[in-house]
């Protein structure tokens, strides 16, 4: 069930919500405060020697791994070089994600440049697209209407949206949590042509820049598959690999939000709106290279240009705070972040599973009745 919060909230009876405490006017300056402590502690400062040694071991990977491929030529073998390459995609979009948030360099130029060779170039999605998209996000996370990772295209998030569901949809709204993953391995051709059909609408000079580099990317991606590999071959390998990388792509961000309180009226203010919607993920250092800081979704929601790096040595600092004006900082296991968005999506469906019940219900019910009566008159 779904119950509604405080503050325009829908939350899953498991979550506290955490925003009941101080009221509207002091509010207003919690997020002030927390900014100043962290400043203060340097965690904004950029971390040009760590991204430097980052995109320099993600570029060698890369090119290894291609270099790997042309060296073990047609052989069904190629399938853990897709493998290999799926992970590399989804390492490089990582970085493509850091600059789209001006983490790597303090000006806009580096940055764009660094996430179009990124995104553009090595991963074959555009770069424009995804921000000005995961800007909309992060301005109102988890918000019914305005954030567009929540928008009801395959999946829906709240029941309103679940009953308006109507032949197809509806049925797979009812077995939505038991499709997610599947459906991921087709999350990197959705991403793919988004990306192009949004190139496309726009028809400017941006976007005619940005479609030429993802020209390049498809044009060396197909050359390359057609040139070393059989036909057959040549599909199998690009099927497996899109179908990995959208599947780590989408692992990657589902625990971010999914399963958390959902924004369905009025907004809180802006530090409770990012903590309260997200959702960290418990681990040490191989989760952080696995996850690309992602796992450390609150802070990364609250100071958005905060260099990767440097989250783990904010959580402390931002844990405490939010702690000390309570508000919830939800922190779980890989598994369990996972096993919480899972059961959101089944919830959602709930109402359409049911529909055939109560209706099942009545005519027994009614036939029941109608034998009773029929007994009392004899």
């Amino acid at each position: 069930m779904m119950v509604e919060a405080k503050a325009s909230f829908y939350t899953p009876k498991r979550a506290s919500v955490g925003v009941v405490g101080p009221t509207a006017s002091v509010r207003g300056s919690d997020y002030a405060d927390l900014r100043r402590r962290v400043t203060a502690a340097d965690l904004l400062k950029r971390r040009p020697l760590w991204y430097s040694v980052r995109v320099a071991a993600n570029i060698g990977l890369f090119v290894g791994a291609w270099v790997a491929f042309v060296a073990i030529g047609n052989s069904w073998w190629q399938l853990a070089t897709a493998g290999f390459l799926a992970v590399m995609f989804t390492q490089v979009a990582f970085v493509g994600h850091d600059a789209g948030h001006r983490q790597i360099f303090t000006g806009r130029r580096g940055n764009d440049t660094v996430g179009l060779v990124h995104g553009n170039v090595l991963v074959g999605l555009s770069y424009g697209w995804w921000v000005a998209k995961h800007n909309r996000h992060h301005s109102h996370p988890n918000q019914v209407g305005r954030d567009p990772d929540l928008a009801a295209e395959v999946f829906v998030f709240t029941t309103a949206e679940a009953r308006r569901r109507r032949g197809f949809g509806r049925w797979l709204t009812r077995r939505q949590a038991f499709l997610f993953f599947p459906f991921l391995l087709l999350e990197g051709l959705n991403l793919h042509v988004a990306s192009v059909r949004e190139l496309a609408r726009r028809r400017n000079r941006t976007a005619a820049a940005e479609a030429a580099l993802l020209l390049v990317h498809l044009t060396a991606y197909l050359t390359a598959v057609a040139l070393v590999l059989s036909p057959v071959k040549a599909v199998v390998f690009v099927l497996v690999h899109q179908a990995l990388f959208g599947l780590y792509m989408g692992c990657a961000f589902a625990p971010n939000h999914k399963g958390m309180p959902v924004v369905i009226d009025d907004e809180p203010d802006f530090l409770r709106r990012q903590a309260v919607t997200s959702r960290n993920i418990r681990g040490g250092r191989i989760t952080d290279l696995v996850f690309g800081g992602l796992n450390y979704q609150i802070e990364h929601h609250l100071f958005p240009s905060m260099p990767r790096p440097n989250l783990r040595r904010a959580q402390p600092l931002i844990r405490a705070f939010c702690q000390a004006h309570a508000v919830d900082y939800r922190e779980t296991s890989i598994l369990g972040s996972y096993g919480e968005a899972l059961r959101h999506l089944h919830t959602v469906g709930a109402p359409l599973r049911s529909t055939s019940a109560p209706q099942g219900q009545s005519r027994a019910g009614a036939s029941i009745g109608r034998q009773a009566e029929s007994s009392r008159r004899t």
